[in-house]
């Protein structure tokens, strides 16, 4: 029988989910599970390139752990687990920080956006060496395939960049070529407050958290901005709250855009719209929502953290020998 190809993908625990990223990331994961051998994690190395509340983060870390279970990831079948439960992330990482160049890493649009909101003093290495560290997530597993928001596959082409490099320099295939992913519909969801912003965990008034009461997430969408006409239209340039929420419908019915404005071609009523689109949301959310409450009461969570570390440690580890003996690092029998 034909070897599952790999998918492997995370989310960073550093803000409260929000329904972008349940559209974006938690439900995509659970389609790759049938069909790929598949390694989802909680990015939390990465949560500290830049500061965050030691409580928050562990809290949060928690919480995403049951969000993987109620959107659907089943631990027998996907291999859940921490980043920093899985030393070989940080020791590959040391290895391959000789592998991207400076150059490389200064042209990341996200670390110079990140960079200019802050000052230039207060820049750890980590922010700008971030897209090492993720390569290094990915090449551990020997991913084929890499489920992300639009927003990562520029550090994907970059670790592609690298696996050429690296393979090229030893002039054997060490690393497997990852490819990004990125969802059909839904793949960047904006502020309901700002719809030419992604939503980003940090606007109260933009953003559906996860865990909002679900009459405050019917309230927020009832408020989302939207124009002048009342055309239910997808034109992202000229409408762009309009097509949000299209998009946000279009999603979670399992549709396409195209679609979806068929389902409201004639409906002049911005609010009739908006309210399908609540309904819609709600009718997703709820039932969600309940299924984190019976994981988390569960006390399941440690248990299958740490079943997943194990699996992950596994495949991870032999893939860090295969790199250390590849670069003439002494690998002795104890290890």
């Amino acid at each position: 029988m034909e070897e599952k190809k790999r998918a492997l993908s995370g989310i960073k625990p550093t803000g409260n989910l929000t329904l972008g990223n349940y559209i974006g990331a938690l439900r995509e994961f659970k389609k790759f599970q049938d069909d790929y051998e598949s390694f989802i994690f909680i990015a939390d190395l990465h949560a500290l390139t830049l500061p965050i509340d030691p409580i928050f983060l562990k809290n949060n870390t928690k919480d995403i752990v049951a969000f993987y279970i109620a959107a659907g990831l089943d631990p027998e079948k996907t291999t859940i687990f921490l980043q920093s439960d899985v030393s070989a992330h940080s020791e590959l990482n040391t290895i391959l920080v000789n592998y991207l160049y400076m150059g490389e890493l200064s042209r990341m649009t996200q670390f110079k956006d990140k960079s200019q909101k802050m000052n230039n003093e207060a820049i750890g290495l980590g922010l700008f060496a971030y897209p090492v560290l993720m390569a290094a997530d990915i090449l551990l597993y020997n991913a084929d395939v890499v489920p992300v928001g639009e927003d990562q596959t520029q550090h994907v082409e970059l670790c592609r960049d690298l696996v050429h490099r690296f393979n090229q320099r030893y002039q054997k295939e060490v690393f497997v070529m990852p490819k990004a992913i990125t969802p059909k519909v839904g793949a960047r969801i904006m502020s309901l407050s700002d719809p030419t912003r992604k939503m980003s965990k940090s606007d109260p008034k933009g953003d559906i958290f996860l865990k909002d009461d679900l009459n405050i997430i019917r309230k927020k969408i009832m408020s989302a901005v939207t124009d002048t006409g009342n055309e239910i239209k997808y034109d992202p340039e000229n409408k762009p709250g309009i097509s949000n929420l299209l998009t946000i419908y279009a999603a979670l019915s399992n549709i396409t855009v195209e679609q979806a404005e068929k389902q409201f071609e004639g409906c002049t009523q911005y609010g009739v719209f908006k309210k399908a689109v609540a309904d819609k949301v709600i009718e997703e959310i709820g039932p969600f929502q309940q299924r984190y409450k019976e994981i988390l009461a569960s006390g399941k969570i440690d248990e299958i953290l740490s079943e997943g570390a194990r699996r992950a440690s596994y495949i991870a580890n032999k893939t860090l020998r295969k790199v250390k003996k590849t670069v003439g690092l002494y690998v002795h029998d104890s290890k």
